[in-house]
């Protein structure tokens, strides 16, 4: 593509977005560029703190279970108290309990701290994703979600990186760094972000009320949340199926760490354009495609014999993330009630959750009993499963009824919101 046309691309995918929206993905991007601590922690407490490789998944095991506790505590306190205070509490807390985990010696305290740290950072992501539903119109709700995972990959992918060379000078400044990074974001919160909950009459309340027992008992939403859990187990594999049967295959981590940065590079390199070319399109074809290529882009890893064939079956899965994560999260949008939405996002982060717990035994039992292959082509099978749930029930989807989740869902926005609109030419502008 010339360079005058990806420009013209770019701009063209970054402008008519509020204000509000640039502050978050501000947010987001300075919390990612930090996060610092997952990254390392497996070798912090191995090699610098002497634990086994058991107790180190026993810590990682907590800090999930942590993630999964926070997806509804989260969603109710963004539906209850609001998306900015949720935020506040939970950057602040993650600031205080990442830091404090750098001083822990005990193995009990230790372990305990991470439960912290987990519950802690998760407990953000409802918000975040209630708020930008709110701040952000219909239309535009694919585009803002997809570049918002764009910063998660680049600071992440830049983190990453940075981790290592943190963790030879002193591993306790990564954590005092990722506490640090992490104050910011709750400043940039406190400073930038007005509170973008819909109001509602108290006639409005009394009729409609949304309790996580009106989530449950939504089918139709929870059908969306099981196929998530699904396509989740499969993307987990990456991290966790992917290097231990690599290992096994006699490579080194040297080239696990080859293989699995093609992921990073080409969300950053590739997913601008790939938000233009999914955002006026059918979501129900989007989906389907994604959860196929994430199931055979695992699926090939099975007749990889080398590094360059593994990297090739990571850029075929990776694709399907592309799609899948912008394309998903405007589909659970567009079923919650603007009133609701916090305790819906929650719902869906707590698949996401659920799936980082379920995802290592179900490798680890597969690859110990079975074999790699048939790790990989059980995930060919789960993807193919998703792909044929989600033809099923976007079928079961009318345009009108869409159109009309989207209407009310927008009807809905906040006063303070409304009171910050400003003209579309005055709101493309980046705060970078």
């Amino acid at each position: 593509m010339p360079l005058a046309a990806l420009r013209r691309a770019t701009r063209e995918t970054v402008s008519g977005l509020p204000r509000e929206f640039w502050w978050l993905w501000t947010s987001t991007l300075v919390n990612r560029l930090g996060a610092f601590v997952a990254t390392f922690m497996a070798l912090y407490l191995t090699l610098d703190r002497g634990y086994s490789a058991s107790y180190a998944g026993l810590v990682a095991a907590l800090h999930g279970l942590g993630g999964v506790v926070s997806s509804i505590g989260g969603g109710v306190m963004t539906d209850r108290l609001g998306r900015r205070p949720t935020l506040l509490i939970a950057q602040a807390s993650t600031a205080a309990s990442v830091a404090l985990l750098g001083f822990m010696h005990h193995p009990v305290a230790i372990a305990a701290v991470a439960f912290l740290v987990g519950a802690a950072s998760n407990a953000s992501r409802p918000a975040v994703q209630a708020m930008m539903a709110d701040i952000v119109r219909p239309e535009d709700r694919v585009r803002a979600f997809s570049l918002n995972y764009w910063a998660i990959n680049l600071g992440f992918a830049v983190s990453s990186m940075a981790a290592g060379f943190i963790a030879e000078v002193s591993y306790l400044s990564g954590f005092l760094i990722e506490a640090g990074m992490t104050a910011v974001c709750a400043v940039v919160v406190f400073v930038k972000l007005p509170e973008s909950r819909p109001e509602r009459t108290a006639t409005e309340k009394a009729a409609d009320e949304v309790g996580l027992g009106t989530v449950l008992r939504d089918g139709r939403f929870m059908s969306v949340v099981g196929l998530s859990f699904l396509v989740a187990l499969v993307f987990q594999q990456g991290s966790v199926g992917l290097p231990v049967a690599m290992g096994e295959a006699g490579f080194s981590p040297s080239d696990y760490g080859l293989a699995i940065a093609v992921n990073g590079v080409l969300i950053v390199a590739l997913q601008i354009p790939v938000t233009r070319f999914i955002e006026h399109r059918d979501p129900r074809r989007l989906l389907v495609l994604s959860s196929l290529l994430a199931g055979y882009g695992f699926g090939l890893t099975a007749f990889a014999g080398s590094v360059g064939v593994f990297a090739l079956a990571v850029c075929v899965w990776t694709l399907g993330e592309m799609l899948n994560a912008p394309t998903q999260t405007g589909l659970v949008v567009r079923l919650s009630p603007a009133h609701g939405r916090g305790r819906y996002q929650g719902m869906y982060t707590l698949s996401w959750s659920v799936a980082a717990l379920v995802a290592p035994l179900m490798s680890g039992y597969v690859i110990d009993h079975y074999g790699a292959e048939w790790l990989w082509g059980l995930c060919a099978v789960v993807g193919t499963v998703a792909a044929v749930g989600y033809g099923a029930l976007m079928h079961r989807l009318p345009a009108e009824a869409e159109a009309g989740s989207e209407a009310s869902a927008d009807g809905g926005a906040s006063t303070a919101a409304k009171a910050k609109a400003k003209p579309e030419a005055e709101a493309e502008a980046s705060p970078a």
